[in-house]
């Protein structure tokens, strides 16, 4: 039996992952938490036998790495919870406050330089599920790629953590060969034989480590391994292209710093109703990266 479900119950129950089926006034999608798009066989089990159980037995991925299960009755939305909830599952991800962390496969990928199912997991914990009572002027979006690839778009994030592979050449190593094999390694091609002598630029390359024990002769062996932030970027009705800040981080610790800083600036000094893109663009990239870099 359908019966209608009061506007103040809608929006209470959409801060907890239950967003209404427009076709029905009583029936709603659960949006379960995945941390980081990876659960156990056990949990992809529970979720399948709590949509038999409490909704219409259909499950759908969403593009931010989350799960739904569809055609939860009103009713049922308690008893879906609780029982999620034995198997470490917790639905959410909605509100003006830090949404869930989009994370690449960059652990395990063949490109991927960075371990992002170990940092977008910390990011989940220490903002996510930490600052779920921080209240912003807008949602807050944040992801983790383990390359330049950019396969989960961060720089379309307000913001955007990339691993980097950054280069050191050894130009008395080079011997300028006439088929460089880091020239034919670099999959931009900005590496190039110049005068006898290998040259990467630097305001060019991506860092993505694709040259890295090329050269027989050891000309580019050696690299700093770090992390490019992105702030600012959007996508939706008004996409905004984030900016990435001046400076190639080195530590897990100083992402974690910035990216908390950067919630905190958002939380302060953003206007109600607007995105961190925006805020980015009113207060000026440079005067907010020197707040971010403290």
């Amino acid at each position: 039996m359908e019966y209608t479900v009061s506007a103040d119950e809608i929006r209470r129950v959409k801060g907890l992952g239950f967003l209404q089926d427009k076709r029905y006034p009583d029936v709603f999608n659960a949006r379960v938490i995945t941390t980081n798009g990876k659960i156990t066989a056990e949990q992809a089990r529970a979720l399948a036998d709590a949509s038999e159980k409490f909704g219409s037995g259909a499950v759908a991925m969403t593009v931010r790495l989350t799960v739904e299960i569809q055609g939860v009755k009103y009713e049922n939305i308690e008893p879906l919870r609780e029982y999620l909830a034995k198997f470490g599952l917790q639905t959410g991800g909605t509100g003006k406050k830090v949404r869930p962390v989009v994370s690449c496969k960059g652990t395990t990928c063949q490109y991927g330089l960075i371990d992002t199912f170990a940092l977008s997991e910390k990011i989940h914990k220490r903002f996510y599920e930490g600052m779920r009572d921080v209240a912003l002027p807008h949602k807050f979006k944040i992801a983790v790629g383990g390359c330049p690839n950019n396969c989960v778009k961060p720089d379309l994030n307000d913001v955007g953590v990339i691993g980097q592979r950054v280069p050191t050449v050894y130009l008395d190593k080079c011997r300028g060969c006439k088929k460089c094999r880091v020239e034919s390694a670099c999959p931009i091609k900005i590496a190039h034989v110049e005068a006898g002598k290998i040259v990467i630029s630097a305001d060019e390359c991506n860092h993505c480590g694709r040259c890295r024990n090329m050269c027989p002769f050891g000309a580019v062996t050696d690299y700093v391994d770090g992390y490019k932030i992105y702030l600012g970027g959007r996508w939706g009705k008004r996409v905004a292209q984030g900016r990435a800040m001046s400076k190639i981080f080195t530590s897990e610790e100083e992402v974690m710093a910035v990216i908390e800083r950067a919630i905190l600036l958002f939380r302060d000094e953003g206007a109600d109703g607007e995105r961190f893109a925006d805020t980015v663009a009113r207060l000026g990239f440079e005067n907010v990266e020197k707040k971010l870099l403290g």
